[in-house]
């Protein structure tokens, strides 16, 4: 039986099974390669995408689980600009191997959403679970401050 689920604004019709997770969903059925895999049990956050802006690791919820839209890294930016998480990792040069970037990226955006003036403590706290193999988690606080200014409009 097919199963309905919205991602990135597009509505998909997918006949998988229910228990699939949903990373390989994105990535196996609707060819969006930018979710990473990292450890398959949440503990990396390399596969972290949002459902109705909440981040959640996408190799642990179930495609029947999935409660609402999907955002992958593809369609957090417009077509014609990046996010403004995007853009100050960046400006930052945040990237070094970039492996882990796009779940702590989706990460951030959702912890943005949430607290837009965060502090460090903040930053640290919500990306705790997010692993960083290369160590930049200096430049990804910077990011994350830059970005909070920017959404703010500061």
């Amino acid at each position: 039986m097919a199963t309905t689920l919205t991602v990135n604004g597009t509505t998909h019709s997918v006949d998988l099974p229910d228990d699939m997770p949903l990373l390989w969903v994105l990535r196996d059925a609707l060819d969006l390669t930018g979710t990473k895999y990292g450890c398959g049990v949440a503990a990396c956050g390399a596969c972290t995408v949002q459902i109705d802006g909440a981040a959640v690791r996408s190799c642990q919820v179930a495609l029947a689980d999935v409660w609402g839209e999907v955002t992958t890294i593809e369609g957090l930016g417009r077509p014609d600009a990046l996010h403004a998480v995007q853009a100050a990792w960046v400006a930052h040069q945040v990237a070094q191997c970039g492996y882990c970037q796009s779940g702590q990226i989706m990460q951030a955006a959702s912890l943005l959403a949430e607290t837009p003036a965060p502090t460090d403590a903040d930053i640290d706290a919500a990306l705790s679970g997010n692993l960083c193999r290369c160590g930049t988690y200096p430049r990804i606080r910077a990011a994350v401050q830059t970005a909070a200014a920017t959404l703010r409009g500061a």
